[in-house]
């Protein structure tokens, strides 16, 4: 995010230029240190008691508080037992640390039960980010929180507020991590399924009479779950709300009764303001909104997140209360709660994602060509009677060491060596029809020309039941302009101009890919390292829907020893 010219700071200002970003290293910037256990603790988030993954005993963890330019250093002590880990800073760019971007197999060795690793990383751009779990689908199980960057003292933002609050939005399972992944690998085949519980700031209700016969523990009256104030408000005052989605699965649609929103912010990039009353959201995307106090000071009102792309009338929408200074914050609002909009009107998710752009004061423009467009294809496969996700025909998988290790020591045994490919058919394949192969497994890298500018077109298609659902795709190591999203099948003769003459498109780290439609984004591989691309829903990832680009390996400073120590790695650690 570019910022306005500064009055004088104390301390002196170093600029660094990486491509188009501008990075701000302040003298006297802070170190923050955080130490953290992560542990399996019984957590009641909805009322049915289970064992979720923690920091410290909380989840949600706590929430990271930095200023732009800031060093992060976070402590990791892994005391799951019998579980390995890692965690991934959603939206951190890592620049100059690509090995603390926390994802297993790819960035790091994961982090042993019983070992302590630590994550040091700059805070080099202000904005709302996160952080989660990477290892297997240890997200679902509550590992994540928040990060909020700050802009430095004498910047001013173009808006403001007179306080602002953050709005963690998730999912919530009943059944275990352990035997969700087990059925996706097994033969046949077994989903997730719907989640029981939709969490805003780690709380939710589930009703524990649907129970029968009665599983587990569910108390309805445990302090851990039911109604709670998201926030209060003082009537004529005006807040900033950092919403993030760490949904598994879920796309969600979040909104305040009776008050509008005025998005700003989204993934850490000022956008041209505009206004909503539902704000969509997918898994991996953060914004920050403004709500104004303007309605009845007498009462309270909803805050609700509704399912949205998937028919999961099993699952109760999320809900909290926003209550006005006076009241009783735990009074229930006079009134429903708000439904949302119908779950299967895509056209409207389609239209905020369209509606979307840079503010007029802090566009990054974006290069006006790329020297290389990836089509990628994601298919739904049957391979070896496993059902699999597919890019281009391959299913991701994760080798046992790590990508950044492999490709800086020259490990060429550890992943595959032949690249995948860099289109499909795009005329002749059929998106409203499951995929006419198989397909195969593998762990291929795309190796991108370091400092060349890169497009991707993702293209959508139906899965074996036929459907289309939506696939939030999350880029590690950078933003990305996103082009323009288009219903139906890419077609390059009559759509290749949506992607050379788009004007203030926004800077973002996830982005999703509509039902039945593609999604075009380009980016500047200027960030030495290896990174990966993958749908942020966690099931699919598991399933193999990614890919892995490499740019500038040799450009890496020496890689710290302890992110080795497994696969082939084992004699550098």
């Amino acid at each position: 995010m570019l910022l306005p010219s500064p009055r004088p700071l104390v301390g002196a200002i170093l600029c660094f230029c990486l491509g188009t970003s501008l990075l701000l290293a302040v003298a006297d910037a802070n170190v923050r240190h955080y130490d953290w256990d992560i542990s399996y603790q019984q957590k009641s988030p909805d009322c049915f008691e289970k064992l979720a993954v923690t920091v410290n005993g909380e989840a949600p963890g706590p929430t990271i508080y930095a200023t732009q330019g800031d060093t992060i250093v976070v402590t990791v002590h892994n005391k799951l037992e019998t579980e390995n880990t890692a965690i991934h800073w959603h939206g951190i760019r890592q620049i100059g640390t690509p090995w603390a971007d926390g994802v297993a197999g790819v960035t790091q060795c994961p982090i042993l039960p019983g070992e302590t690793f630590t994550y040091r990383f700059v805070v080099d751009r202000a904005g709302t980010y996160m952080y989660h779990a990477h290892y297997g689908m240890q997200r679902v199980a509550g590992l994540n929180g928040m990060i909020v960057v700050s802009v430095p003292d004498g910047f001013v933002e173009p808006f403001s507020y007179d306080e602002e609050h953050t709005v963690l939005l998730e999912d919530w399972w009943h059944k275990s991590v352990y035997d969700q992944a087990t059925g996706l690998s097994a033969k046949p085949f077994v989903f997730v399924g719907e989640p029981q519980s939709l969490l805003i700031n780690g709380r939710g209700i589930f009703n524990c009479s649907k129970l029968v016969p009665a599983t587990g523990t569910c108390n309805s009256s445990s302090p851990d779950c039911g109604l709670r104030s998201l926030f209060t408000v003082v009537p004529g005052k005006t807040y900033l709300l950092r919403i993030g989605s760490l949904t598994s699965l879920s796309s969600l649609s979040f909104e305040i009764e009776g008050h509008s929103m005025t998005v700003v912010e989204a993934d850490g990039h000022y956008v041209r303001p505009f206004v909503v009353r539902n704000l969509f959201i997918y898994s991996g995307e953060t914004y920050s909104v403004l709500v104004k106090a303007d309605q009845d000071p007498r009462r309270n009102y909803w805050a609700t997140s509704h399912i949205v792309g998937r028919n999961a009338s099993t699952t109760p929408s999320g809900k909290a209360i926003v209550s006005y200074a006076g009241n009783d914050p735990r009074k229930t609002p006079p009134t429903a709660p708000t439904t949302g909009p119908p779950w299967n009107n895509t056209a409207i998710r389609v239209e905020q994602s369209r509606a979307i752009f840079a503010h007029p004061g802090y566009v990054v423009p974006a290069p006006a060509r790329a020297d290389r467009t990836l089509f990628l294809l994601n298919t739904q496969n049957n391979i070896d009677g496993h059902i699999k996700w597919t890019i281009n025909g391959v299913s991701l998988h994760f080798p046992a060491t790590p990508y950044l290790v492999s490709m800086k020591h020259g490990l060429t045994a550890a992943y595959d060596q032949r690249p995948p490919l860099d289109t499909y058919d795009l005329m002749g394949h059929d998106i409203s029809a499951p995929a006419p192969t198989n397909g195969t497994v593998g762990s291929p890298v795309y190796r991108l020309a370091f400092d060349s500018v890169v497009d991707v077109v993702l293209q959508n298609s139906n899965m074996l039941n036929n459907k289309s659902e939506s696939h939030p795709w999350h880029l590690h190591g950078h933003d990305f302009w996103v082009l323009g999203h288009g219903d139906g099948k890419f077609n390059p003769a009559a759509d290749a101009w949506r992607l050379m003459d788009v004007k203030d498109p926004i800077m973002k780290n996830t982005v999703p890919l509509h039902p039945d439609g593609w999604t075009a984004i380009r980016f500047h591989a200027n960030n030495p390292g290896v990174w990966l691309f993958h749908c942020h829903i966690e099931a699919h990832v598991f399933m193999g829907m990614g890919v892995v680009f490499e740019e500038g390996v040799e450009r890496v400073r020496r890689l710290p020893s302890s992110i080795m120590g497994c696969g082939h790695s084992k004699g550098l650690h």
